[in-house]
């Protein structure tokens, strides 16, 4: 799927919005946020899935650091992120070709309040857990339950606008909620199901290593060493793998996770064999590093997907409740000194475009120039609050690619000055007199972080500015993120095509106090708020996108993050064995993160 069918997509749900939309009070066998979904009842695979693939095989991965729990759903411990999507199932699943969709997985039908207000799944009854015992409501309304008020932060949020959870009739669970949120339905339909039993006499919010999850997902963890590697093997009883949504999907036989202490170990690695498939970030790396022995033999491939997805927000965040960065005027300052040209000419050859919003790349970014129509109509009741971009227009500074970078220095250094800031003896101080200086946090094993930062780092010198930086391991690193413990860190946010509930995680002013959860920047912001707001209540295409668009430049006018690049590919390399279908959908890269359409055959 490329860009023109992303385009009828959009037309799609621009028509439906047009004539209303659909009354979801009756089972179905999926929910789109708009309309219909676009797979009918009787469809026999996902378009972008392979229903001939055969079974067999391994997949081996590299990650860089460490792990200390199996629990991918509480606040505490370092977690392979691949366990939540491998090692877990939920009631619905998600179709990557369709960004407000979803297709019932354990739940054989789904039934909806129009307008909101509650949610009904219906279990099917061959639905099974790992050591054979059946999925059932009691399980669902036990890990709804526990994941809401023990769970990690991401699942707190949604639960509060729960009002009840209970068993309808032998299979079925309805949620009521308490005000009307139409993607609520969704949501819930997404939450990972446990097997409650497991869990008796056990402290949910501390368990690590101790508990080896039962689940009713493809794969197992049928073998660990903390730190070291985590292994998933496919389970041949699994009881799912005739359903028209996961025919042709996880059929390798072994999925397995090997950790490194850095990138240079882990490529030397992938180079020997020791992991078979391994994804490059850095575009130089790999025009140059990628043609050895194993390569010029066809033994290993090269592979680019493209993906339609917004950038999401990679760079160097920094931390407003720290006062080195409370003036929006010194974050500004940052980023005029950070000299992206110069910097990604070093790094990826200048190959890599600069993320310049945080839905960039996709129709939900914001437009260049003055808010316009809805967008401008949505942020007006806050334009007394606004930082300047918001409504004007918000740009990154280009820099000549120079190292020098004059004219942002020059810029960064009249920021400063505004900000009450002044050189004295070559040193950057306060109205205090104290030198103005900060902690900039990485994680070991960032190797290519380290070289950006060392690059930064000569550029702040110019204004006087000497930050100190340190590197820890990655207990540490998440030891001190979850309490706020820095000023300024690597930050990446992925996000959808669908962006909604989660936002609230991600910068609602709640999380911004709230240890452990993913507003590393401490926003609090009331015209951040109302445009959530106005996503979770749009009942059409138009208003939805506006007050996404209008989410953008507040975000963005914000300075909150130094950006750096995005690729619009993801570059995997493999053996050949490994093998993924010719079909892509928008998502095109998930097939790097989540394995599920991959599969492994012998060449001929």
């Amino acid at each position: 799927m490329r860009a023109d069918c992303f385009t009828r997509f959009f037309a799609t749900l621009g028509a439906i919005a047009i004539l209303g939309t659909t009354a979801w009070a009756e089972p179905q066998h999926g929910i789109a946020m708009y309309g219909d979904p676009a797979l009918p009842p009787d469809f026999a695979h996902l378009p972008y899935a392979n229903p001939d693939a055969p079974t067999g095989g391994r997949v081996v991965t590299g990650e860089v650091g460490s792990f200390d729990s199996l629990n991918p759903h509480s606040r505490l411990g370092s977690v392979p992120w691949q366990l939540r999507f491998l090692a877990y199932e939920s009631l619905m699943g998600r179709s990557y070709g369709e960004p407000f969709t979803l297709y019932g997985l354990l739940a054989e039908s789904v039934e909806a309040d129009p307008e909101g207000l509650w949610v009904e799944f219906h279990l099917r009854p061959e639905a099974r857990f790992s050591d054979g015992s059946p999925v059932t409501v009691e399980d669902v309304i036990w890990s709804y339950e526990t994941l809401g008020s023990e769970g990690h932060p991401r699942y707190r949020s949604a639960w509060e606008n729960v009002a009840a959870i209970e068993p309808v009739g032998e299979r079925g669970i309805r949620i009521t909620f308490v005000e009307a949120n139409r993607e609520m339905a969704l949501l819930m339909g997404m939450r990972p199901i446990l097997k409650a039993a497991q869990w008796d006499g056990v402290d949910f919010a501390t368990s690590g290593l101790d508990i080896v999850p039962i689940t009713s997902a493809p794969y197992v963890i049928t073998d660990y060493e903390a730190g070291r590697y985590v292994s998933l093997t496919r389970n041949p009883d699994y009881w799912g793998a005739d359903l028209p949504f996961r025919r042709g999907t996880n059929v390798i036989d072994e999925v397995r996770l090997e950790f490194f202490g850095d990138a240079t170990a882990m490529f030397e690695a992938f180079t020997s064999g020791l992991i078979n498939t391994i994804r490059e970030t850095n575009a130089a790396n790999w025009e140059q590093n990628y043609d050895f022995p194993r390569v010029q033999s066809g033994e290993v491939v090269k592979s680019l997907i493209p993906h339609q997805r917004p950038t999401g927000m990679t760079g160097f965040v920094m931390n407003g409740r720290t006062p080195a960065f409370e003036d929006w005027r010194v974050r500004e300052a940052m980023i005029q000194a950070f000299n992206f040209e110069f910097i990604n000419q070093t790094i990826n050859g200048g190959s890599e475009p600069r993320i310049t919003s945080y839905f960039a790349n996709s129709v939900l970014g914001m437009e260049s120039g003055p808010a316009q129509g809805r967008v401008a109509e949505f942020l007006e009741p806050f334009a007394d609050t606004l930082l300047p971009g918001a409504l004007e227009g918000y740009e990154m500074p280009v820099s000549d690619g120079s190292e020098a970078n004059r004219a942002g220095t020059r810029a960064a250094l009249s920021l400063m000055e505004e900000a009450g800031y002044s050189i004295e003896n070559g040193v950057m101080v306060g109205p205090d007199g104290e030198p103005f200086s900060f902690e900039i946090l990485l994680q070991q094993g960032s190797s290519e972080n380290q070289s950006i930062i060392n690059i930064y780092v000569e550029a702040l010198s110019r204004l006087g500015i000497s930050p100190r930086i340190s590197t820890v391991d990655s207990a540490q690193y998440r030891e001190r993120t979850d309490a706020f413990d820095f000023d300024m860190t690597y930050y990446r946010r992925g996000l959808s095509l669908s962006p909604g509930n989660e936002q609230r995680l991600y910068w609602g002013c709640e999380m911004a106090e709230t240890q452990g959860s993913r507003n590393l920047m401490g926003v609090c912001n009331p015209a951040i708020e109302a445009m959530i707001d106005r996503m979770l209540t749009s009942d059409n295409l138009e208003d939805y996108q506006a007050a996404v668009r209008a989410l953008d430049r507040v975000l963005t006018s914000g300075r909150h993050v130094i950006p750096i690049w995005h690729s619009p590919v993801s570059r995997i390399a493999h053996v050949r064995e490994l093998r993924y279908p010719g079909t892509l959908p928008i998502y095109g890269d998930f097939l790097n993160f989540h394995p599920d359409v991959w599969w492994y055959e012998e060449a001929e």
